[in-house]
C-alpha cells in the first residue's frame, strides 16, 4: 500500500474515531441528562447541568438557556461562561434567540456579523467574539415554545444539522425538566394552599366547638359564680392554662373580689383583692388585653397572685370584659401553662381564644346580670302586689285569736282556758308560716310564692286582661269556674302560664278564629286534693313531628316570631308548684291540662 494511501486510511479512522467519541460525548450526555430528570427535582441544578451536557455534546464554547418569562413576553437567560452562571434578559424578536422564541424554529449561522438577526452589542461589552451560533426553541408537551436554548462557537469548524438535531434532543429534555419543575412546584404550591385552608378549618371547627361547649355551660348557669365555673373550665380546657379568674368591676367604696378556679382544682374560689389590682385590675383600667410571658417583671404584677393560683405567677392573660356602656365591667383572665414542654407561655392563639371566651362571657354575663335585677325587681314588685293580700289574709286568724282571748277572759275553767290558748297558738303559727314565705320569697330562696288566691276574683282579672286581646283575633274567650274557691299557688306565676297557653291558642287559630276555654275544677285522689285547670282551644292541632317534644326549649312550629320557649317555661312553672302539665291534639283542636297540688305546706 503506498504512502498516500495509507495516510488516506489513517485519516479516515481518525475521523471515524472522532465521531465515535463525540456519538458517546452526546450518549452520556443524554443518559445524564435523562438520569437526572428522574433524581432531582432541583431546577436550577438540573439546568446548569444540561447547559454543561450540551456544551460537551456540541463541543460549544457557551451554552445559554433562555426560559420566556409566564409574566411578560420576555426571555430571561441563564448563560453558562466557565464556571459562572448568570442571567441576561431578552425581548421577543430580539437577537437570534427572541426571533427563535417567536417563530419556534431553530437558527443556525455560522457567520453572525453578516446576519441581520444578530445583536453584536453583547461581544462589545463583553469583548467575546461570536463565530457561529446555533439555537433551537424548547417546546412543552403541547408544542408549545417555552424558551430557548443557544450554543456559540463550535470549537472545532461550525456548527452542523447534526448538531442541530442533537441540540433539538436536549432541548426537549430540557422543556420535559421545566414542565416537571413547574407541575411539581404547582403541586407543591396547591398542597401547601390545602394544608394552610385545612389549618384554618381545624382552627375554625376548634373555635365552634369551643363557642359550643361554652354556650352549653353558660346556658346551664343559674347564677353568676355557676357562669364564671362554666366558663373557666372552657378556658382552661382549650389554652392549657394552669388557672383563671373573673373579677368584676365594684361600685365605689365596695371589695373586688377575684373569683379563681385551678386546673388541677375545679371549683372556684372568691378571694377579696384591692380594687384596680394586679393584671385584672390593668386590663378593666386600661380597657386593653394585659399579655406577658414575664408576669414578674410586668409592672401590673401583683405578688399575691401567687398564693391565689397555687404556683409563682410566670405568664398572664388579661382581658377585659365589657359591658353594656361599651367600657370594661370586668374582666377574665389566665396564669401560666399546665405542661412543662410548653414552657408556661402563652402564643398569640391563646391570646385570639380567651378575647373570642372573653367576647361571649361578656354578653352572658351581661344577660345575667340583667336577668337577676329583673327577677329581684319582679320579686319585689310581686312581694308590693301581694302584701294587701297577705294582710287580707291576717285578718282572719287576728279574729279568731281576738275571739279566742275574749272567751279566754269571760271563762272560769282552766281547762277551757288552755283549750283556747292552744286554739289561738295554731293561728299565730298560721301567721309565721305567712311571714316565713314572704321572707323566703324576698331573700330568693324561693322561686315562686304560693299563697291562697280567691278564683272567682282571680279569673275575672283574667278575663279582663285577655277577652280584648284574643277578640282582636277572632278567638272568643269562656272561663267555665265549677269551682269558685280559693286555692293555693303563685298568682304571678300561673298568669303567666295561662297567657302563653292563651296565646299559643290565639295564634293557632288566627286565619279562622275559634274558641278558647279555661275550666276551673278539683281533683280528689286517696285523700289528695289537686286544682285542675284545662285549657282548649278550636285550633288546627298540634303537628305530629313536635308533638312528643312540644316543652322542650326551642321547639316551635314554625310560627313568626317563635322562640319555643312559652311551653318550656309553661312546664317548668308546673313543677315548681310541685305540679304537671299534659297535652292532648287532634285534628278538632289542643288541650292542656294543668295540675296544682294543694296540699297545705
Amino acid at each position: 500500500m503506498s504512502g498516500s494511501a495509507e495516510t488516506a486510511v489513517d485519516a479516515a479512522l481518525q475521523r471515524l474515531e472522532e465521531q465515535l467519541a463525540h456519538e458517546r460525548r452526546v450518549g452520556v450526555a443524554l443518559r445524564e441528562v435523562g438520569l437526572a430528570l428522574g433524581t432531582t427535582l432541583d431546577l436550577d441544578r438540573l439546568l446548569e447541568l444540561i447547559l454543561q451536557k450540551i456544551k460537551d455534546a456540541i463541543d460549544a464554547d457557551r451554552a445559554t438557556l433562555y426560559l420566556l418569562s409566564e409574566e411578560a413576553p420576555i426571555l430571561v437567560s441563564r448563560i453558562v461562561q466557565g464556571n459562572e452562571v448568570r442571567a441576561i434578559r431578552l425581548e421577543l424578536g430580539q437577537g437570534i434567540a427572541g426571533q427563535v422564541a417567536q417563530t419556534g424554529k431553530a437558527i443556525l449561522v455560522n457567520a453572525p456579523y453578516d446576519d441581520p438577526r444578530f445583536n453584536p452589542e453583547l461581544d462589545m461589552l463583553s469583548g467575546y467574539r461570536t463565530r457561529s451560533i446555533l439555537a433551537v426553541p424548547m417546546k412543552n408537551h403541547v408544542g408549545r415554545t417555552i424558551g430557548v436554548i443557544q450554543v456559540l462557537n463550535r470549537r472545532t469548524g461550525d456548527f452542523t444539522d447534526q448538531d442541530a438535531v442533537i441540540l433539538a434532543a436536549l432541548a426537549t429534555q430540557a422543556a420535559i425538566a421545566i414542565d416537571n419543575f413547574r407541575l411539581f412546584s404547582s403541586v407543591r404550591k396547591k398542597n401547601a394552599e390545602l394544608l394552610e385552608i385545612k389549618e384554618q378549618l381545624e382552627h375554625r371547627v376548634r373555635d365552634l366547638k369551643l363557642l359550643f361547649d361554652l354556650e352549653s355551660a353558660m346556658g346551664r348557669a343559674a347564677s353568676l359564680d355557676e357562669l364564671f365555673t362554666g366558663v373557666l373550665t372552657e378556658a382552661l380546657r382549650a389554652t392549657h392554662a394552669a388557672a383563671g379568674a373573673f373579677v368584676m368591676k365594684p361600685p365605689i367604696g365596695d371589695a373586688a373580689h377575684l373569683c379563681v378556679m385551678r386546673h388541677d382544682h375545679p371549683r372556684l374560689e372568691r378571694s377579696p383583692v384591692k380594687a384596680g389590682a394586679g393584671f385584672t385590675g390593668a386590663a378593666i383600667a386600661e380597657g386593653d388585653v394585659v399579655f406577658t410571658n414575664m408576669a414578674q417583671a410586668h409592672p401590673s404584677y401583683d405578688p399575691t397572685i401567687d398564693t391565689l393560683i397555687g404556683e409563682p405567677c410566670e405568664a398572664c392573660i388579661a382581658v377585659p370584659l365589657e359591658g353594656e356602656d361599651g367600657a370594661a365591667m370586668g374582666a377574665i383572665a389566665l396564669f401560666n401553662k399546665v405542661l412543662p414542654a410548653l414552657d408556661h407561655g402563652f402564643t398569640e392563639e391563646d391570646r385570639a381564644l380567651l378575647l373570642l371566651i372573653a367576647a361571649n362571657a361578656s354578653t352572658a354575663i351581661r344577660l345575667q346580670l340583667a336577668r337577676e335585677t329583673r327577677e329581684r325587681e319582679e320579686r319585689l314588685a310581686t312581694i308590693g302586689r301581694l302584701l294587701s293580700g297577705v294582710i287580707h289574709d291576717l285578718k282572719t286568724p287576728l279574729t279568731v285569736i281576738s275571739g279566742y282571748v275574749q272567751l279566754m277572759a269571760t271563762t272560769e275553767k282552766r281547762t277551757e282556758r288552755e283549750q283556747f290558748a292552744e286554739l289561738a297558738l295554731t293561728q299565730f303559727e298560721h301567721i309565721g308560716a305567712m311571714q316565713r314565705d314572704v321572707l323566703d320569697f324576698a331573700r330568693g330562696e324561693k322561686s315562686i310564692l304560693i299563697r291562697k288566691v280567691y278564683l272567682a276574683k282571680f279569673f275575672a282579672g283574667i278575663q279582663e286582661q285577655l277577652e280584648a286581646e284574643l277578640e282582636r283575633s277572632g278567638v272568643e274567650l269562656v272561663i267555665d269556674l265549677s269551682d269558685k274557691g280559693t286555692a293555693r299557688f303563685d298568682e304571678g306565676k300561673i298568669t303567666r302560664v295561662i297567657q302563653n297557653l292563651a296565646r299559643n291558642a290565639a295564634e293557632a287559630m288566627a286565619d279562622r278564629g275559634g274558641k278558647f276555654t279555661i275550666k276551673v275544677s278539683r281533683e280528689h285522689r286517696g285523700g289528695d286534693e289537686t286544682l285542675l285547670l284545662t285549657f282548649s282551644d278550636t285550633g288546627p292541632g298540634i303537628p305530629k313531628e313536635i308533638e312528643h317534644r312540644l316543652f322542650q326549649s326551642f321547639v316551635t312550629s314554625g310560627k313568626k316570631g317563635g322562640t319555643g320557649l312559652g311551653l318550656a317555661i309553661t312546664r317548668r312553672i308546673a313543677e315548681e308548684h310541685g305540679g304537671s302539665i299534659t297535652v292532648h291534639s287532634s285534628s278538632k283542636g289542643v288541650t292542656f291540662k294543668l295540675r296544682l297540688p294543694q296540699s297545705e305546706k
